[in-house]
Parts: C-alpha cells; sequence; structure tokens
C-alpha cells in the first residue's frame, strides 16, 4: 500500500470511528431500510456493513446471525477502499472472490452500493446478497444507490442530534449522562467503577493559546486528542468529549485502582511527550472513584474534574478524587459566590489596624490597615483563607476600591483628630493593570482632603512579575502623584535584587518568614542584616515584620532597623481601639523612650 492510500485509509477510518457507530446496539431506523433492502430485491440476506480496520462489522443485518466477518476479501471492504458501486453476479466466477470466505460459506451473488460522507469517505456498504448467482436491473442498483443514501441520511440525522460533538466525532456530555444512567440501571448495585477524566491543558495555557494562537490550533489539539484516545482505548469502547478540552471514560468492571494506576501513568507520560512537543500543553487526568446504584452521574463528573485540577495543582499527571481538596475548594467557591455580597453590605467587612512602631523612638508612626470579613452564617473567614480566592477573581478591584475608600475616610477622620500617622493598604496585582487605578486613588484623595504621602501602598513582588512592564509603569504613575509605595514580603519572591533596583519604592517591608525565630538563627541575623543594610544603601525606609519578642527587636535596632510591626506592640485592632492605643503611652511599645504619637502638622 502507498503512502497516500495509507492516508487516505486513515483518514477514512477516523470519519468512520469519530461517528461512533461501531459496535453499537441495533437500532429500528436501520433494521427498517435494511428489511426494505431484501424484500426489493427478493434475497435473503442484506446488511448495512461498516468497513473498520479488519472486519466488516454490521450496523443492521437481515439472514445471519453474526455481526462481521473478517475484511480480507470481503467485497464490501473493497467498496469501501474504492467508494464506488459493486455488483458480482456469481463469486465462484469471480477471480478474486472465489476463494473468499463469503463464497466458501455458499454466498454467490453480491450488490453493494457505498456509504459515502459529506467529506467523501467511505464507511462501507448498504448490500444485499444471495445464495444463488443473479443478474441485476437497473432500476435495482438506482434503488440500492438510494437505499444507501438513506443510510447515510440517518448516520448524519443522529449524528447531528445533539448526542455527538462535531468536532472531535465523540460522543458528548449528554451522551456521557445517558449512558452513565443505562449504566446504573444495567450493571449491579454496589458495583465499584471509575469514571477517568483527560484534561488536555491547564487553563493557564489555554488562555495563552487562545491569545497567541489562531482557533485552528485548539481544533487540532482536540481532534488529535480525540484521534490518540480512540486508538488507545480501542474500538470496543466509548470516550466522551465532555468539555471544550476534557474528555471522559468509564473503565471496565473489575478494574481496581492499584492496577489501573501504572497503565494511566505510562499512557500519560507519553501523552505529555506528544502534547509539550507539539501544542505546548500539560494533559492530567483525574479519577473518581463511584459505586453504582449511589452515584449522580453530574457529581461523578464534576469529582472527576476536581481531580484532574487537582493534579495540575500538584504537577502531577494524574490524581485520584479527594473529598477533603474537593470540601476545601468548595468552600472556597462558596466564598467567592458570597463575597459579592459582602461588598454591598453594611456589617461584614471592616478593616483592622495594626501599628508600625518607630524603633529608635518608639512612637507609633504608622499603621497597615487590613480587611476582615464576618461571613453571615460561617463566621469570622481569616484574611488568609479569602483573601488569595478574591484576587484570583474578577472582584479584586472592587475590593481594593473598598478597602481604599474606607481607609481613606479613617484616615481623614484620624487627621481631624489631630492623629498624623501613615496609613498602609495592600493592593494586588489587578490593581496593577487597571487602567484606571493612579486616577482613581487620585480622585479618593482629593475627595477626603487628603496629602498623597499620608497614604502608602504595599506591592508585593509577586504582583509586579505578573506583567512587569505594565505594572511598572503604574507603579511609577503612583509615585508620580506623591503617594508612597512600599515593597511587601521582600525576600520571598524570585528576583528581589532587581525589583529593588528598579521600582520606585520608599520602604521596604522585610518579611516575617525571615523575623520570627530569628533570636536563635544566626543564618537568619545575617540574611536581615544584609538586607537592612542593602535597602537602606538604596534609599528605602526598612519595616522588619513579625517582631514577637524584645531579643529580635534589641537586634533590628543594632541592625539599623527603622521600623517593626508585629504582636509584641498589638495585634491588630478596630479604628477606635487603635486610635485610644496611640494616645496611652502606657500602654503602647515596650521599648525605650516609647512615646504616643498623635501631634498632626496641618
Amino acid at each position: 500500500m502507498t503512502i497516500y492510500c495509507q492516508l487516505t485509509e486513515s483518514r477514512r477510518l477516523d470519519a468512520l470511528h469519530k461517528l461512533n457507530l461501531l459496535d453499537t446496539p441495533p437500532s429500528a431506523a436501520f433494521d427498517r431500510i435494511t428489511r426494505m433492502a431484501a424484500g426489493m430485491f427478493k434475497l435473503p440476506i442484506a446488511a448495512i456493513s461498516l468497513t473498520d480496520t479488519d472486519r466488516q462489522w454490521f450496523k443492521s443485518r437481515v439472514g445471519v446471525e453474526h455481526t462481521s466477518i473478517p475484511r480480507l476479501r470481503a467485497p464490501c471492504g473493497n467498496v469501501a477502499d474504492c467508494g464506488e458501486l459493486l455488483v458480482i453476479p456469481d463469486l465462484l466466477e469471480d477471480a478474486y472472490f472465489r476463494d473468499s470466505p463469503l463464497a466458501a460459506s455458499g454466498i454467490r451473488y453480491y450488490a453493494g452500493a457505498p456509504l459515502i460522507t459529506a467529506e467523501g469517505h467511505c464507511l462501507g456498504a448498504m448490500c444485499v446478497l444471495g445464495k444463488e448467482p443473479r443478474d441485476t436491473t437497473p432500476q435495482e442498483l438506482a434503488a440500492l444507490c438510494d437505499l444507501a443514501g438513506m443510510v447515510m441520511a440517518q448516520i448524519e440525522m443522529q449524528h447531528a442530534m445533539g448526542r455527538i460533538d462535531p468536532l472531535s466525532g465523540l460522543p458528548n456530555r449528554n451522551q456521557f449522562l445517558e449512558d452513565f444512567q443505562d449504566l446504573q440501571r444495567d450493571r449491579p448495585a454496589g458495583e465499584q467503577r471509575l469514571a477517568v477524566l483527560i484534561n488536555l491543558t491547564t487553563p493557564e495555557q489555554l488562555s495563552h493559546a487562545a491569545r497567541a494562537m489562531d482557533p485552528s490550533y485548539l481544533d487540532e489539539l482536540v481532534t488529535d486528542a480525540a484521534r490518540w484516545l480512540r486508538s488507545e482505548v480501542g474500538p470496543s469502547r466509548r470516550v466522551y468529549h465532555v468539555t471544550t478540552t476534557q474528555f471522559a471514560l468509564i473503565a471496565l468492571p473489575g478494574t481496581t485502582l492499584d492496577a489501573y494506576l501504572p497503565l494511566l501513568e505510562a499512557k500519560m507520560a507519553r501523552a505529555q511527550c506528544i502534547a509539550k512537543s507539539r501544542y505546548v500543553a500539560t494533559p492530567t487526568v483525574g479519577i473518581a472513584p463511584f459505586e453504582i446504584g449511589n452515584a449522580d452521574c453530574l457529581d461523578v463528573l464534576r469529582r472527576a474534574q476536581s481531580a484532574a485540577h487537582d493534579a495540575i495543582d500538584a504537577h502531577a499527571h494524574i490524581a485520584i478524587y479527594s473529598e477533603a481538596e474537593d470540601t476545601l475548594y468548595q468552600r472556597r467557591f462558596t466564598l467567592l459566590n458570597d463575597f459579592g455580597a459582602a461588598l454591598e453590605s453594611k456589617d461584614q467587612l471592616r478593616l483592622v489596624y495594626q501599628p508600625r512602631i518607630d524603633i529608635t523612638t518608639g512612637s507609633c508612626i504608622g499603621a497597615e490597615a487590613l480587611l476582615r470579613w464576618n461571613h453571615p452564617t460561617l463566621g469570622a473567614i481569616g484574611p488568609a483563607e479569602f483573601i488569595p480566592v478574591i484576587e484570583r477573581s474578577g472582584m479584586a478591584h472592587a475590593t481594593t476600591a473598598w478597602v481604599l475608600a474606607t481607609a481613606m475616610r479613617q484616615q481623614r477622620h484620624w487627621r481631624d483628630l489631630g492623629l498624623c500617622l501613615q496609613l498602609s493598604i495592600n493592593v494586588s496585582a489587578a490593581n496593577l493593570l487597571e487602567p484606571g487605578f493612579a486616577a482613581a486613588l487620585g480622585a479618593g484623595l482629593r475627595e477626603c482632603d487628603l496629602p498623597p504621602d499620608c497614604i502608602e501602598l504595599e506591592i508585593t513582588e509577586s504582583a509586579i512579575m505578573v506583567q512587569p512592564l505594565k505594572a511598572h509603569a503604574m507603579l511609577d504613575a503612583i509615585a508620580a502623584s506623591g503617594v508612597r509605595l512600599a515593597i511587601d514580603d521582600f525576600g520571598t519572591g524570585y528576583s528581589s535584587l532587581s525589583y529593588l533596583q528598579r521600582m520606585p519604592a520608599d520602604v521596604v517591608k522585610i518579611d516575617q518568614s525571615f523575623v520570627i525565630g530569628l533570636e536563635d538563627d544566626i543564618r537568619k541575623q545575617a540574611l536581615v542584616a544584609t538586607m537592612i543594610t542593602l535597602s537602606q544603601d538604596l534609599g528605602h525606609r526598612v519595616v522588619a515584620e513579625g517582631v514577637e519578642c524584645e531579643e529580635v527587636l534589641t537586634f533590628l535596632r543594632l541592625a539599623g532597623c527603622d521600623e517593626a510591626q508585629g504582636y509584641m506592640f498589638a495585634r491588630p485592632m478596630e479604628a477606635e481601639v487603635f486610635s485610644g492605643w496611640c494616645r496611652v503611652p502606657a500602654a503602647a511599645i515596650p521599648v525605650r523612650s516609647a512615646q504616643p504619637h498623635y501631634a498632626c502638622q496641618t
């Protein structure tokens, strides 16, 4: 077989497999056409014969018990090869077919009309067979071709009825739901089964591809994946195309995780090599065990999808559904869903304030505004739980706007009372990419009649790294307006020194992971001392976060650190408590020369 013929046959088989007709149950619509063919020709045998790799499989048949015969020397195979009508008046008189299995079984007459798709691929034949030689009239041949056309119309109609994905040619989610219900009904209750979901690419890779490539890129990824899955699973098994880049299947009865995982690992290792080289994609697999008679189809599918995303998060090929991880994710989703209402409510969100202390004088010279959430049913939600969720969502802009407006109003109130402090506010990566952020910040300051330098924005290195050029342009605009900037969590990023050099920052805040336990850790002491010296040499004021004991404070003072923040001085406080705390020297700061700081020079 020439390379061209091999390619043509490969495409023909792909077209056939996409239709998912092979090894499917009988259909009354097809059986009706087959009976009509046998009646028209007054012959005992008629069939709708689909030509697979090495067999002729009968989607419908009359007068024959078996469902398939070998493709070798089968007349329908020749029809599939040439895509033309074939009539053999007497197989025993035909030089090629006289030695065929069909002739050996007693068949003498054959007539077959090609089943051709709109793309020109021949799937097989609408055929009639007899045990006696006979001639065929032109009218009979025309009728046989009409019947073949009816078969193709039925195939195309079924394909278009919302059960087959037009791109991959695989059964879609609707078919998965229907087949899952059949499985629940047909298999014994209590049987343990495995649902497998194949995720082709991570959300980030999909987003980047959508921006950089034309739509055919995704089409090719999906069609290649569908072809690979069909070849791996085999013609007797169903693979479902359940979302744009996700496929699902149900493992065979009796399959155990212990036996199945090594097989999947080997297959996924090969798949990842192909995907990464051709598509810069990272496929993952999620496995969801379930019990027949005690499983909801959509929930099983959701669990498998959850496991596939767990695999992405763990940088693994495969993950098994974890109820603990799923519960955690559902809680995060609940929080995200409810946060919009929290922004609109008057009593769920509030700011608390943690003092920043001048290490030399012991005075409180500033505060960091920290967001807190009291959920109406879940109670107090820690910021470490809800803030990362919000920052990755579309609500990051609205959240920062709420925090800025609330903090500026509080700053105005304090200044009216004569309490002048630097107020630090955290902003996210999303804000640095927000075109009107600097302008909105300036408008808020003007509305509250605040000088720009009484507000300080804290930005993490990771926030800048999302889109460095846009982020730095925004930071330059903010700095030009007079608002102060601080590098938050310094030392935890990937390129701390380069950001120190490039970012127009006034303050560097050393992350608490370097400060907590510093009193007993010589390496931490060396690192912190170096950070302080380097930052100050570049013109930055240095704040140490997480100060909890006198020994650490003493080290920081000797190392020349400018400010400290931590539980040693005070936990975050409500606004009213904070202003009172600042006015009472005895309750303030356990360092030498502790002084209140509330005189405002205006």
